[in-house]
């Protein structure tokens, strides 16, 4: 039987690593030329972490929801504030706190969202116009994240799929692709590479169209019972649950069909460590560390993170590993 062990400081982050983005960027595997860059070129960034006139993220505001009794359990959550406190947003720094000190200037309302490529009807929705035709649900998932650490999270938002087929995709859509806010001004990750962790921007990402389709997919515009804030991808992002959290695409402002794969962030700057299909996979390790196991964050501190076994397809086989059915999961990761 498994048993769960208690971190101790052997686990801690280095804290000279931990303040050194340099090295954290090394650490994961950055290029020397993504580093590359003018000491003066990064001033005006790095200064703009530094400001007093960042406003703060702003609270959001209560939704009205229901709570389906297929998508509600016992698991225990993640608290809130872990869940805006702590989180990957590379457009707002590499620290998993830099998106809650810096998101709070990025500017959701207006927000458009465009659905084009192999569809009979591309259309434009406003936020508005999305949250008077979707009615909202809570649904409490799981959420792994490839670093090997992992939430319970209750989401607000609706099923993916009733936004795809107002589109009316054609025969032809076989992927569909989804893509980030480019706010430079807004976004410093998207603004200088070394704040915004060596990635291209838009992030980008993408589903087949089976999995788009899938009923536990869900496009999310809240969390704890209210809108997103800006760290958590405001005001529109993606959740797809069996899936390591990267696929989990923030802040979306475009949904396109396409006839061939799209490209993802991840897999294109590290295509032998973040596959497109990224399924969370106890047997697939990253090549630096295992995924067999993972931390769960809880209601304790840093030193009392409980480890815990990691669940095929996140715990949601019974729910999708039909669509996966004769694929070798090792080569399609």
């Amino acid at each position: 039987m498994f048993k769960p062990r208690k971190l101790t400081e052997a686990d801690v982050t280095p804290e000279d690593i931990f303040h050194d983005r340099r090295k954290v960027l090394q650490a994961l595997g950055i290029s020397a030329a993504a580093l590359a860059i003018p000491q003066n070129a990064r001033a005006d960034l790095l200064s703009w972490f530094k400001g007093h006139d960042r406003p703060p993220a702003p609270a959001g505001k209560p939704l009205d929801f229901t709570k389906p009794a297929a998508y509600q359990n016992d698991l225990p959550l993640t608290p809130e504030d872990k869940v805006s406190g702590y989180n990957n947003f590379y457009e707002f720094g590499l620290d998993k706190a830099d998106p809650a000190a810096n998101a709070g200037q990025l500017v959701t309302s207006p927000w458009k969202i465009t659905i084009d490529g192999e569809v009979g009807k591309p259309m434009t929705l406003d936020m508005d116009d999305i949250m008077k035709r979707f009615p909202l649900e809570q649904r409490i998932y799981r959420m792994r994240c490839v670093e090997a650490w992992s939430m319970v999270v209750p989401w607000v938002g609706f099923q993916l799929s009733e936004i795809l087929k107002l589109a009316e995709p054609t025969s032809n859509a076989r992927y569909v692709a989804f893509t980030t806010l480019y706010d430079p001004e807004h976004m410093p990750g998207q603004k200088d590479r070394f704040i915004g962790g060596g990635l291209n921007y838009p992030y980008v990402e993408g589903l087949r169209i089976d999995e788009a389709m899938n009923p536990l997919a869900m496009m999310t515009v809240g969390v704890y019972g209210k809108a997103l804030p800006p760290q958590n991808g405001a005001p529109i992002r993606l959740t797809i649950p069996w899936k390591y959290g990267f696929k989990g695409i923030k802040s979306i402002v475009n949904i396109k069909f396409t006839k061939d794969e799209p490209p993802t962030t991840w897999n294109q700057i590290a295509s032998n460590e973040y596959g497109f299909y990224a399924n969370v996979n106890p047997h697939v390790d990253h090549p630096r560390w295992s995924q067999a196991t993972e931390r769960f964050i809880g209601s304790g501190g840093l030193l009392d993170v409980q480890r815990q076994p990691t669940l095929l397809f996140n715990g949601y086989a019974e729910q999708v590993a039909s669509m996966y059915h004769g694929m070798d999961l090792r080569k399609f990761y």
